[in-house]
């Protein structure tokens, strides 16, 4: 053990910088009675003790240490679990702000800071086994602290979002080298790339990229959580998503890779989001293993209870105490180096867990209040998932401007009104009035709003989806009444039972390209209608990756530990799937090229000043002015809905008809002009000609069908 010669430059600047010939190091251990960095090269660990600042932050500056170091750290002091004090200098222990992190943790009893005793249920013993030939080790980087030039800087109106997993969406593409399929150089390959821009995609919203480490349950079961939403590391990208040259060049390269990829979809016009897990780590509940956070500081990061138990709002065993001063800062910290990477904006999961003081979320929580005042955050995209596990959860539409949010409700309306109740009237039952349908095609004001322009949000509040990584495919919803998760280990007991998805007769796959089958005409006309909603409503629209060539997880709506071919996308596309392709392609041209199907407020339903059209008019069947009572009458399920493009451009009429049976149509009078139709969710086949109709003119709308008209 050596003393460590000299303070650190700036002792509050916590990690690992290089510096004057070696490193300063600063780590967060205000409890702690001794902290020592350890370096390890080869088999030989070399330990350096670090001082203490007033702040409780242990530093200094080891000389000779270069970029590419391994190192972690230990930690003494008190031992008592019930208060919450779990220091064990047994355990090596994470840099919570390495950039980088190399080597594999064993899921071993080693890596566990307590031993269990017979008919305990908490730990009580402090487990004397060294942990560190079984722990990964941080890895000392070059300091980058240079944002993106070259960001696309997408208006949000005009913002379409892809989610989609950083190996999953190349790891089967047939164009893509094979060894840099389900990778961040496969993104950022031409072939992927082409793909986006051909679609018309904007930004693609990346499943976590964050280190992390999988539940030691699944480990065991020989199984991995796929899905990433299990932080290790905040601040180094996850090694397995690096090209095979690159992790073998080790963290810098991985790092560079990453870097690259960002650099190349800004080139190509595209945003990088990130999802970002500051909910919870890895670490688990209280008799998880101890890999960083626990061992430097439990009582600080975590939420506990008084006999030193987690509080779990997240479902995954602890909850990030966003109270303490270190855990915001460490978030806000996390976040700007990423933005300072290039990164264009953050998903955050399980959001109403970062806005809790213990219990009680607001939305004035220090966290949500500095991540969009923040000098580097404020220009970025933040979109919350407005929802966790914890009392009063679900706190859609409460989040500070300028947060943007998933919108659930949108989901489930959708859903209902295409789907769930479809299958109820085939089933000879009622669906649900379709007045819900109706207030999110508009952009949610109902959620939103808080009040007349200006005093609320705009539409663009709302990120609206059909589908996400969690849950069924849009394939899915329209093939399985039931999710089917017996792969996942669970007995089928994980995932929701509460899809509002339909299989129009037949429980699962049809495993043909037959037309003749008279249920596949059917489903993909309903997954037109799911795309096209999605597509033209108000609000800023997310497609899942796959869903726009009918990707299917056969049944499985919960594919978190699935790193096979059920959650990879199959780009070995039949003629159908080219087919839908090319109509969500048709679909965002149209949104793209007609502000009337975006818009950036909310609607009045008065002209606006210097038009004669209302911003928003409801159009029954028959053409005449929806009343309002009607949105109340579930057997009413055949409307419209006419849009002004006042000033620049062409009104936009859609209609929409959730009935079984066709329904004649007459076009409303609107500003007395034609319209062009152009598009059909009855088209299997995209038409080259468009027909024109004029006001007060019939069209038959199919059953369970909708159409888009643009005035000439």
């Amino acid at each position: 053990m050596n003393t460590v010669p000299a303070p650190a430059l700036d002792p509050l600047e916590l990690g690992v910088s290089l510096h004057n010939g070696g490193v300063d190091v600063a780590v967060h251990a205000p409890l702690a009675e001794r902290v020592d960095v350890c370096f390890f090269e080869g088999g030989h660990e070399t330990a350096w003790s670090l001082l203490r600042s007033p702040q409780g932050i242990w530093h200094g500056h080891v000389p000779g240490i270069g970029e590419g170091a391994k190192y972690g750290f230990r930690a003494w002091g008190e031992w008592r679990p019930s208060d919450g004090l779990r220091h064990n200098p047994n355990k090596l222990l994470l840099d919570p702000y390495a950039r980088g992190i190399t080597g594999e943790i064993e899921n071993r009893a080693e890596i566990y800071d307590y031993e269990w005793e017979e008919g305990q249920r908490f730990p009580r013993t402090m487990s004397t086994t060294d942990s560190a030939p079984f722990m990964a080790r941080s890895v000392v980087l070059a300091n980058q602290f240079s944002a993106a030039s070259n960001r696309p800087r997408t208006p949000w109106d005009q913002t379409v979002i892809y989610e989609a997993h950083p190996k999953g969406v190349t790891k089967l593409a047939p164009k893509i080298p094979s060894e840099l399929r389900g990778t961040y150089a496969g993104l950022a390959h031409p072939t992927a790339i082409a793909h986006l821009t051909q679609l018309g995609i904007t930004a693609i919203e990346l499943l976590p990229i964050q280190a992390s480490f999988s539940e030691p349950r699944l480990l065991n079961e020989g199984r991995s959580n796929y899905w990433g939403y299990n932080t290790l590391s905040y601040f180094a990208p996850e090694p397995r998503y690096a090209s095979p040259s690159a992790r073998a060049q080790g963290a810098g390269a991985v790092l560079d890779e990453f870097t690259g990829m960002v650099h190349l979809l800004h080139e190509a016009g595209i945003e990088v989001i990130l999802d970002v897990v500051y909910n919870h780590t890895c670490e688990g509940g209280f008799d998880g293993p101890t890999l960083s956070w626990r061992g430097l500081n439990n009582a600080g990061y975590y939420l506990l209870d008084d006999d030193g138990r987690h509080l779990d709002y997240t479902g995954c065993g602890n909850t990030l105490d966003m109270r303490h001063a270190y855990t915001v800062r460490m978030a806000l910290d996390s976040l700007r180096y990423w933005a300072n990477l290039g990164v264009d904006g953050f998903r955050f999961d399980l959001a109403v867990s970062l806005g809790r003081h213990n219990e009680h979320f607001t939305p004035y929580h220090a966290l949500l209040a500095a991540a969009v005042t923040d000098p580097v955050l404020r220009d970025v995209k933040m979109i919350a998932e407005p929802w966790d596990l914890g009392p009063f959860g679900w706190r859609t539409g409460r989040f500070p401007a300028p947060f943007a949010e998933w919108n659930d409700r949108f989901r489930n309306s959708v859903r209902t009104f295409w789907l769930a109740d479809a299958g109820a009237q085939a089933s000879g039952r009622v669906g649900s009035p379709a007045q819900d349908m109706g207030n999110r095609l508009t952009g949610s004001a109902d959620l939103f709003g808080h009040g007349e322009m200006p005093g609320g949000r705009t539409p663009l509040a709302s990120v609206n989806y059909v589908t996400s990584h969690d849950g069924f495919t849009m394939l899915d919803l329209t093939a399985f009444n039931r999710k089917h998760n017996e792969a996942n280990g669970e007995n089928n007991r994980d995932g929701s039972d509460h899809n509002l998805s339909w299989n129009h007769g037949l429980e699962g796959l049809v495993m043909s390209d037959d037309m003749s089958w008279p249920i596949l005409p059917v489903r993909r006309r309903s997954m037109r209608n799911l795309m096209g909603t999605l597509l033209l409503s108000a609000g800023v629209p997310m497609i899942t990756a796959g869903d726009e060539i009918g990707r299917t997880q056969g049944g499985n709506n919960n594919a978190y530990n699935q790193d096979n071919e059920t959650s990879w996308v199959n780009w070995d596309l039949e003629p159908w799937q080219e087919r839908l392709l090319l109509t969500v392609s048709h679909l965002l041209k149209l949104r793209r090229e007609n502000a009337a199907l975006r818009p950036v407020t909310f609607a009045s339903g008065r002209p606006r000043a210097g038009d004669t059209l209302p911003d928003l008019s409801w159009y029954a069947a028959t053409g005449e002015l929806k009343p309002d009572h009607a949105w109340h009458n579930p057997h009413e399920r055949c409307f419209q809905m006419l849009r002004s493009g006042y000033p620049d451009g062409r009104d936009a009429l859609i209609v929409l008809n959730s009935a079984l049976n066709p329904v004649n149509v007459t076009l409303p009078e609107g500003r007395g002009r034609n319209y062009t139709q152009v598009w059909d969710s009855e088209w299997d086949h995209l038409e080259n000609v468009f027909d024109t109709f004029s006001p007060g003119e019939e069209y038959q709308s199919e059953g369970l069908s909708m159409q888009v008209f643009l005035t000439i």
